[in-house]
């Protein structure tokens, strides 16, 4: 059985998790779009970049987001001038959930726009469609599945992310700390009962979103054959 605080946390994992993955769903696809269209020069570094957090141990983006966020930083001197205080707080464990699984998006929706017959688009567009009402009306519909992949694993990473958020967010009960964090530290202090009914916790959110995507995946696929 899980405690009431322990409740409390999971719902707050999950509500950052998908906070964190509709704040990515437009950025991501407008990147995965750009990616998979844009033919100049730059192209291989901006991949690169985006794909960083995927190779870089996760600790290694906690510390340079830490520096970021810095009072003496830049940013963190313009956030602190507003007013806006990011670290140690849960707008820092969205930041690193977002970071960290943003890629994961970008590369499964690159990958299903890339498989979007140009052909159709330049249809579209001789049919009298502008580019953004070809893109809703073409380019969307085919490569749906793709993003909702990518969303999926977005989702999915954003719910274990660990290595990051403790360096960024600290692991603080009640208000920073997340399902990840809590197994851990049960683990530390030597409450495996708890680390393990957190871990069938995880198991459970995690089979369920890749699931309901299946699910409606194959849904979707039944309509458009009929």
């Amino acid at each position: 059985m899980l405690a009431a605080g322990d409740v409390e946390m999971v719902v707050f994992t999950v509500e950052i998790a998908l906070l964190g993955t509709a704040l990515n769903l437009v950025p991501g696809t407008a990147a995965a779009l750009f990616l998979a269209r844009y033919r100049g020069p730059g192209k291989g570094a901006i991949e690169t970049v985006l794909s960083l957090p995927l190779v870089l141990p996760p600790t290694a983006v906690g510390i340079l987001l830490l520096r970021a966020l810095a009072r003496r930083g830049l940013l963190g001197t313009l956030l602190g001038d507003l007013g806006i205080e990011i670290v140690f707080t849960w707008k820092a464990v969205l930041l690193a959930t977002m970071v960290m699984s943003f890629p994961l998006l970008v590369r499964s929706a690159r990958t299903a726009f890339e498989e979007v017959d140009p052909r159709l688009v330049g249809i579209a567009r001789t049919l009298g469609c502008g580019p953004a009402r070809a893109f809703f009306r073409v380019t969307l519909p085919l490569a749906w599945r793709g993003i909702l992949a990518g969303s999926v694993l977005a989702f999915s990473r954003a719910l274990g992310e660990f290595g990051a958020t403790v360096m960024v967010a600290g692991n603080i009960p009640g208000r920073t700390q997340t399902l990840p964090l809590a197994i851990f530290h049960y683990n530390q202090i030597g409450r495996d009962d708890r680390a393990l009914a957190l871990v069938g916790v995880t198991v459970v959110l995690a089979f369920v979103a890749l699931w309901s995507a299946e699910l409606v995946s194959r849904r979707r696929s039944g309509r458009t054959t009929a």
